[in-house]
């Protein structure tokens, strides 16, 4: 790939995972051209890879568009976050350095500010950054590789828009909870936190859309 693809790659890749562009907007190549500074030959490829991570899609081969997701795409992604997350706290109770388990700690106490305030974005950027440091901790390019592949942060916040107090002091004593088990070296339980914590954060989005199983988000 050149460093214009690359370039226009990222680019796109952060305007649909930080919700610049919501599922179904269309994508115009020369658009994404002006705004990444390339030409049409770039946007293309990029798009190309984002079609390939369930990003963009491309009804009949035409225009591309911002991909929306099904109610069992949705719960696929939570499924293989619960799997791959879960793995990943793991490995990181047994690995975690003592400065990234004080910035989990700073990290969660701005995720309570933000529960006081109920402030989504706030909450969502203390949150994104708190899930990577345990992925970082975790030691190991592969699962990053494999979480990196996911769509959830366009998920995560439909979700945490649709939060209300509860919702977020309940986030906020899961990963206090997480923090514990990696204070005491616990894999065990540290996996199993951060899967239940991933399990109720799907029911929190099936909830909030109107639904509770794979058929009815």
């Amino acid at each position: 790939m050149s460093k214009a693809s690359d370039l226009a790659y990222a680019r796109i890749r952060s305007g649909i995972v930080g919700g610049e562009w919501g599922p179904g907007t269309p994508l115009r190549e020369e658009e994404l051209a002006a705004l990444c500074g390339v030409s049409r030959t770039p946007v293309r490829e990029a798009l190309r890879r984002l079609e390939a991570e369930y990003l963009v899609r491309r009804p009949g081969g035409a225009r591309s568009y911002v991909a929306d997701w099904s109610a069992d795409d949705v719960a696929d992604m939570f499924d293989l976050r619960a799997i791959l997350e879960g793995h990943a706290a793991a490995r990181a109770a047994t690995r975690i350095p003592a400065d990234a388990l004080r910035e989990l700690e700073a990290l969660n106490d701005e995720i309570g500010a933000a529960t006081g305030a109920a402030d989504a974005d706030r909450f969502l950027a203390a949150n994104r950054r708190f899930h990577a440091l345990v992925l970082e901790a975790a030691r190991s390019p592969r699962l990053s590789r494999m979480l990196g592949s996911l769509v959830e942060q366009p998920v995560v916040q439909r979700t945490a828009r649709r939060y209300d107090r509860e919702a977020f002091a309940r986030s906020h004593a899961e990963h206090a909870a997480l923090i514990e088990a990696f204070r005491a070296q616990d894999a065990q339980w540290a996996q199993s936190m951060m899967t239940g914590h991933i399990r109720r954060a799907f029911h929190a989005f099936a909830a909030a859309n109107g639904g509770g199983s794979r058929n009815d988000l």
